[in-house]
């Protein structure tokens, strides 16, 4: 199917914009990507912070209870419930902060168990404990301790994965749309020569036939096939000489025949000049004739 000017011209704006669209689209879905991922590693990297906060806090606790039973002295219980306030507020943050597959039962077993470690050390407020007591909130720190190691752990592989993952996912998405794009720059860039190509050669066939057709050879006719502009101006040129043409000949005939008109005129008039010479000269004849006769 043979496209007009026009419709090639708009063919060529479609492929221009659907470039422009695919520029737009890869810079949107890349930044959504980029903020999605950076969403989600955020909770991940939240995860590994309050898995720390909640470390340090049962560290300090640890070692103020050691140092205190070390040294002989009671605990400050001041101290230590400032950490674990601490650490009840960094708790409730991961709670609200789940990301992984079985992070919410790791954290769950976390709570059972500092709680239970929580009311180990009031008992010891109240009143001085044996080393073997001791010893039990050392394993109850230990066993919390590997808990929050753990949480610490599943967030940060999380966060490897996750990163490659999103590595793989923006080259993916990257090379897609830079194929795309690709493609339809080559049909562009393939359609633009095309239709310059055509058009230049159009043009040149239109141009010259005019300049012939100028030059006074009216008898010229513009030979332009298919269905495009150029063609109808072709046609419309053809008409404009077909009507020159004729008015030419129409003049040229009655240019002749007013020719003829004014010959045949020239002719009578001097038919009619020289009978009325022989008019003249006949009545001269008769004039002398009557004399003569006269005479004898």
């Amino acid at each position: 199917m043979k496209l007009s000017i026009r419709s090639k011209f708009s063919v060529g704006m479609v492929f221009l914009l659907i470039i422009l669209a695919l520029s737009i689209f890869s810079a949107y879905y890349m930044n959504k990507l980029s903020k999605e991922t950076g969403a989600i590693l955020k909770e991940n990297y939240l995860s590994v912070v309050y898995a720390r906060e909640l470390a340090g806090g049962l560290t300090n606790i640890n070692q103020e209870i050691t140092n205190s039973f070390l040294t002989n002295r009671k605990s400050d219980s001041l101290y230590i419930r400032k950490e674990l306030n601490i650490i009840d507020k960094s708790l409730q943050l991961e709670k609200n902060n789940f990301t992984e597959p079985g992070e919410d039962k790791l954290v769950l077993g976390f709570e059972t168990g500092l709680k239970e470690y929580r009311d180990s050390i009031v008992k010891l407020f109240d009143s001085s404990q044996p080393a073997s007591y001791v010893l039990n909130l050392q394993k109850k720190y230990s066993g919390l301790y590997q808990q929050l190691m753990l949480l610490s752990q599943m967030n940060g592989k999380a966060i490897e994965v996750k990163t490659d993952n999103n590595k793989i996912s923006s080259q993916e998405a990257l090379t897609q749309m830079t194929i795309i794009a690709t493609l339809c720059f080559i049909i562009a860039l393939f359609y633009s020569y095309s239709f310059s190509s055509y058009s230049n050669e159009r043009f040149s066939q239109l141009y010259n036939g005019i300049k012939e057709i100028r030059s006074n050879d009216y008898a010229k006719r513009l030979n332009l096939e298919g269905t495009d502009e150029f063609y109808e101006i072709s046609l419309i040129v053809n008409e404009m000489a077909d009507k020159i043409n004729e008015n030419i000949q129409n003049t040229a005939q009655t240019s002749k025949e007013d020719f003829d008109r004014e010959k045949s005129l020239y002719n009578v008039q001097e038919l009619q000049r020289i009978l009325g010479q022989m008019k003249s000269i006949e009545k001269q004849a008769v004039e002398i004739i009557a004399k003569f006769e006269s005479n004898i």
